[in-house]
Parts: C-alpha cells; structure tokens; sequence
C-alpha cells in the first residue's frame, strides 16, 4: 500500500472517528427539537398522523368548495332544500369515518402510550434505573441523587442546581416537587414534561438515547424571570456516569451540613 493511500485512510478513519464521538449537531431548521429518546417516535407518530390527516381532510373540503363554486356560478338560481337522503347520509357518514379513522386512531394509540410506556413507572425499580428528585422554585430547578445507602435526603445525596445527568440507555424516573408556583419540567428532545404541583409529588419517565447535553425548559410562566428557569440535561456514556458519580458522591460527603436546614428538601421516595 504506497504511503498516500495510507494518509488518506488514516485522514478518513480519523474524521469518522471524530464524527461518532461528537455530540449531537445544534438544531437546525423546522420541525421539532431531535428525538433522543427511546420512546419520543411515539410521540412524533401522533403528531405526523395528525398532521396528515388535517392536510388530507383540509384537501377534501377544499376540493368539494371549489367543485361547488364551479358547478353553481352566477347563473345558478339559488334554490332551498332540506337536503336529499343521499346527501344527509354522505355529510354524516364522512363525519363518522373522520371520528372513527382519525380522533379514534388517535385516542386508542395514546391511551396505549401513556399507560404502558410513559406513565410505567415501574422500571424505577428495575436494576440500573435511575431515579431522580427534583423541586422547581422561582426560578431554578434543585435535583437531588441518593447516595450510596439509596435513600434520599441522607448525608450522601448529591445536590445539583440546574443539572441533571444520566446514562445512556438506562430508564430514568424523575419525581417532581414545586416551593412555590406551578412550573413545568419540559424535555423537549425526550418529548416528555410534567407540572410540579405545590403540595403534590408528580413523575415523569424517559430513557436516553444520544450521548450529548439536552435542555430543560420550564413550560409555565411562573413569575417575571422565568425564562431564566433554564438547566441542561447531560447523558452520558455509563461509564462516564459512574465516574461523575463516584467523584459527585464523595464531594456531597465533604459538602454535607447537617444545620442547612434549606438543603434537606428531599423526600422519601413514593412508589405508588
């Protein structure tokens, strides 16, 4: 093999390389954020659905206007009728079929999405699943890890501030506290939000897909700053995420101060 062959398959393995190992690319263009989740597709699948079906009934209609405005021009004489029985059925069977094909379709796969996907919050208790607290406040969002004993509001949690982080691949459930107003925790490249309700625990589910850093939005105006409720969500490789862990759980050991009575907001987990 001569050596400017080499080079260039050497230049080559390098770019791709550097291509699998970078982050997702910014967003761009229209449509919505990147889907990296495991479960967002189902999410989209609705949305395009819908999105094809109103174009298609909106072509329809549009085609039948202009049908009409053909037929009856200004020579037509206008003439009042009740309506023939033939066409009392077409207007209320093409009623039927929209209600049955499209708002039934739409109905049934979102009863089935959101009971055996997004609202299973049982795969917190399977092995290497993530579970996470998080309380909004006016206006920043306070996530708290349990330590190694697993129980939370204990001297080994790891406290955040705006940041949440989690592996590829594992499930993640994230129970939801607010200290003051309605706010809502939105991931949108994860297609899931949840509103943190003062004096409720509230959950959501999800499951990265795409190593990179995501961003978490607040979708509830909760007060004149809140477009600074803004965090990042970071998934990580597993095994970086052990090693963040490992270095997180030792600096909350050294940070812990059992008379900051503000940074012991947890709560025992709920698992109904």
């Amino acid at each position: 093999m001569s050596l400017r062959l080499r080079s260039v398959l050497a230049s080559a393995g390098a770019v791709l390389a550097r291509a699998a190992a970078a982050a997702p690319q910014p967003e761009r263009g229209y449509g919505m954020p990147r889907d990296v989740s495991l479960d967002g597709h189902r999410v989209d699948a609705l949305i395009h659905f819908t999105l094809v079906a109103i174009t298609v009934i909106f072509v329809l209609v549009l085609a039948v206007m202009i049908w009409s405005f053909a037929r009856h021009g200004r020579n037509h004489a206008a003439t009042y009728t009740h309506g023939t029985r033939g066409s009392v059925l077409l207007v209320v069977g093409f009623i039927a079929f929209v209600a049955l094909a499209v708002d039934g379709s739409l109905l049934v796969h979102t009863l089935h999405d959101m009971n055996h996907v997004f609202w299973n919050f049982a795969s917190a208790e399977e092995p290497g699943a993530i579970r996470v607290e998080v309380t909004g406040h006016q206006w920043a969002w306070a996530v708290r890890y349990p330590g190694p004993d697993g129980k939370f509001d204990t001297p080994d949690d790891v406290v955040l501030l705006n940041d949440v982080r989690v592996p590829v691949g594992a499930p993640v459930v994230v129970q939801l506290a607010s200290n003051d107003v309605i706010h809502s925790f939105n991931l949108p490249n994860f297609r899931v939000k949840q509103d943190a309700v003062p004096g409720m625990i509230t959950r959501l589910g999800f499951q990265g897909q795409v190593p990179g850093e995501y961003e978490i939005a607040c979708a509830q105006h909760c007060g004149p700053n809140h477009y600074k409720m803004r965090g990042i969500l970071t998934v990580l490789p597993p095994e970086q995420y052990r090693e963040w862990l490992a270095t997180a759980e030792q600096d909350a050991r050294r940070a812990y101060d059992p008379d900051d009575r503000d940074a012991h907001w947890g709560w025992e987990w709920r698992n109904e």
